[in-house]
């Protein structure tokens, strides 16, 4: 292939017209297919992508080290200041300033056997009611069975903390939690490719 060729997917969508970006393209159009060199594998697999909830996320370097091992695409989104990335399979998304603007971004965008990465435990169950997965910065994966509980103590906290029954925040993020982290990612990585 050279520079100026029109590359399409499976559907005759356009998806580049640069060679060169033709690996990010199939990879993030077509699924199934992991990065290539512009010719698709010949056993198809799928390849989850993983979407971080990055506004004050401590575990972003972590996501894009064990992502790139993996071939996989990477959705940083926050509402400004995360540094753009010279990897074609890490995309910096900026959305509007809002409460919620990240998480609606991510909610709309995720699908079945993607990756999501938040400490929003709202954002977790909506995540995971689209057939995604989701994990905290800390390790916890957050699966169907739990993530009723995780809503209910979520909304109890938050009631106390409104009356002023109990204050302060989340304890401090740990070396053990980043090392819980790594481990959980690779575990759900690992199985979400399995499910597919």
């Amino acid at each position: 292939p050279i520079n100026g060729t029109l590359w399409v997917d499976g559907k005759g969508e356009r998806v580049a017209r640069d060679s060169t970006n033709v690996e990010n393209a199939l990879t993030s159009h077509n699924r199934f297919y992991p990065p290539t060199h512009g010719r698709p594998p010949k056993v198809r697999k799928f390849m989850p992508e993983i979407f971080v909830d990055a506004d004050a996320c401590p575990v972003k370097d972590e996501v894009i080290r064990v992502a790139e091992r993996h071939g996989l695409m990477v959705h940083l989104v926050s509402d400004g200041g995360i540094r753009p990335q010279a990897s074609p399979m890490i995309q910096v998304v900026v959305v509007a300033q809002g409460a919620d603007a990240a998480d609606d971004w991510i909610a709309e965008h995720i699908g079945a056997g993607d990756i999501a990465i938040t400490n929003d435990i709202p954002l977790a169950d909506r995540c995971l009611k689209k057939g995604a997965g989701a994990i905290q910065p800390n390790g916890r994966i957050f699966s169907p069975d739990s993530i009723g509980m995780a809503v209910a103590t979520r909304d109890l906290m938050a009631g106390l903390r409104e009356r002023g029954e109990i204050s302060g925040g989340p304890p401090p993020f740990t070396k053990k939690d980043r090392s819980n982290f790594l481990q959980a990612l690779e575990t759900v990585i690992q199985a979400r490719r399995r499910d597919k």
